[in-house]
């Protein structure tokens, strides 16, 4: 993916045929056999795929704002929230290696 959020043409070319290909100097240059798809093709597919991006830029947002999943985990331990299984092999592992 583009740095931009943008997706390329050559993303669009690689969803649809897959590797082995590349480009070189901007030009996409297929491999092993591979045919280039219609230009109609490539059009649609980079709609979908940038639309598909697109949706998903909540999710993007929201990973920089969230704390890290294991200070998730571990308020979840203290709260009680986990089955009594699952805080006990937590507290297992707390117990084999203790803060210090």
């Amino acid at each position: 993916m583009a740095f931009d959020g943008k997706i390329t043409r050559f993303e669009a070319v690689r969803a649809l045929v897959g590797d082995p290909l590349h480009e070189v100097n901007g030009v996409i240059q297929y491999l092993g056999g591979q045919s280039s798809p219609s230009e109609s093709d490539i059009t649609v597919k980079q709609s979908e795929l940038q639309a598909a991006y697109d949706a998903k830029g909540y999710a993007r947002n929201r990973q920089f704002e969230y704390p890290p999943i294991g200070d998730q985990l571990d308020d979840l331990f203290h709260s009680g929230s986990f089955s009594s299984d699952m805080s006990a092999k937590l507290q297992a592992v707390k117990d084999k290696y203790p803060k210090v």
